[in-house]
Formats: structure tokens, sequence, C-alpha cells
């Protein structure tokens, strides 16, 4: 099982204060001595924290490989293409919305174009799909070479059935409250998590997973067998606030390799 490590969150603390500190670039070696095996980072539309000169810089620099989340949209596409990440996983975008939620839509205008632009410049494409079937295969017609399955659903059922989330104010309000409901869905997430995988393993793709995944609930998501990548970001850079980057990224890679 393979990690990389989303140091987006790296750029959110710089831009608060809108100065030059912290760089993210400084993380890529820490990454990189911790034995992370990729760099994970997302250029937004908005630029709310990584910017085009964060990803020059990385890409030039960095050890590891980098990949490099994004949307489709033509702008974007061309700075990507001109700086040649070694992959790129294509993310829905909403201005309003305080993290990726949800699998990208493959009626997406420009889709197609978008990946044929980046095959044609050596970079690999993966798209960040819900876990449903339909997705995988019209992931697989699309002739791209991975995806990575959302894990967002499973991230909430296991934060309301069990941490101290519905009792404080970020609770989840569209999800039950009954533990014995949410753990029941929680078992019915998994399972189909599972199902996708294997499926989109079969169907020839490279499987990958990510988003809300954390140090109490990565552990049945790193055993499913056609999962061969975790890409996780806020955990681990919430942990290394009290026990540095390169422990927190130790402590992960030690969870998900057990």
């Amino acid at each position: 099982m393979l990690l990389g490590v989303n140091i987006d969150h790296i750029a959110t603390l710089r831009e608060a204060r809108k100065i030059h500190d912290p760089n993210p670039l400084e993380a890529v070696f820490i990454l990189h001595n911790a034995g992370a095996s990729q760099v994970t980072l997302h250029l937004r539309e908005d630029r709310r924290h990584i910017h085009e000169e964060d990803l020059f810089h990385i890409c030039a620099n960095s050890p590891l490989p980098i990949n490099l989340e994004c949307a489709c949209s033509p702008e974007i596409i061309d700075i990507v293409c001109s700086i040649k990440p070694h992959r790129v996983t294509l993310v829905p975008e909403k201005r309003e919305e305080v993290t990726t939620e949800g699998g990208l839509n493959l009626s997406t205008p420009y889709l197609l174009q978008t990946i044929n632009q980046l095959k044609a410049h050596d970079i690999d494409v993966s798209l960040f799909i819900d876990p449903t079937e339909e997705m995988i295969a019209r992931s697989q017609s699309l002739q791209v070479d991975a995806v990575e399955l959302h894990t967002g659903e499973w991230a909430n059922l296991f934060a309301m059935a069990y941490t101290n989330l519905p009792r404080m104010h970020n609770t989840l309000k569209s999800f039950p409250q009954d533990r014995s409901i949410l753990k029941a869905q929680l078992d019915a997430c998994l399972e189909n998590l599972k199902k996708c995988a294997e499926f989109a393993s079969q169907s020839s793709l490279q499987v990958y997973a990510g988003h809300g995944l954390n140090y109490q609930n990565v552990i049945p998501i790193a055993q499913i067998p056609s999962i061969t990548e975790l890409n996780i970001g806020h955990s681990i850079i919430a942990r290394s606030i009290f026990m540095g980057l390169f422990e927190a990224t130790k402590e992960m890679i030690r969870l998900i390799q057990r």
C-alpha cells in the first residue's frame, strides 16, 4: 500500500497570513525521508492554497512523483501541461465548497478533451469518482490510467458512529443520529468500496482511494486488496502540528502497511 500525502493545508496556513511561510516545498523532502510514495496537491481555480509557483518549484525539485488534483478548466490544464507532473487526478470543484465533495461528473464539459490533452503531454490521468460500478465502467471507457474512489461517505459515517462529532458544532446533521443505523450503513459502505475496487481492478484500472481518511478510519480501507494507494492530507498535516510532519507521516505509513 502506497501513501500520497496532500500538502495543500501547508499552503492554507501560509495564505492565512498572506506571507511566504510556511513553504510547501520544504515538506516534500520531509515526506521523502519519512517514506511517503508521492506528493499530492490541488491547484484550484480560486487559488485558495496552492499557487502556480508552488507547483512549478515542487515539480522541479521533488524527489517524489507529483499527483496534481485539478478541475477540467482549460486555463488550469494549460498550466499543468507546461509543468508536466507525473499524474493528474481530475476532480470536481465548486467555489463555495470547504473541500472537494463528491466524485467527478463524467459528463463534465471538456473531460475527454482534457484527458487527451494530458496524455499527449505524457501525463498519467486518474479520475476522482464516486464508488459505483457505473462510474468505473464509464471511466474505463474514457481510457484513463486509474480511478480514485471517493471515501467521503465512509469517513463521515465513521466519524458520526465512533467519534464525538455528533456532540460538536460541526456535527453532520444530514446523517442518522442512531448509532446502530450508522454502523449498519458503515458496513454497507465498506462492502461497496471492496466491490467497486475489485471491479475497477478487473477493468484494468489502477485503483486508489482518498478523502477524509485519518488515523482512526484508515485501516479497513487499507486492507482492501485491490486498492494500491491512499491519498491523505488534512489528518496528517493536523497531526504534524503536535508531533512533526516526519513522525505524522511515519505513523500513517505504519497503519496502512500493518
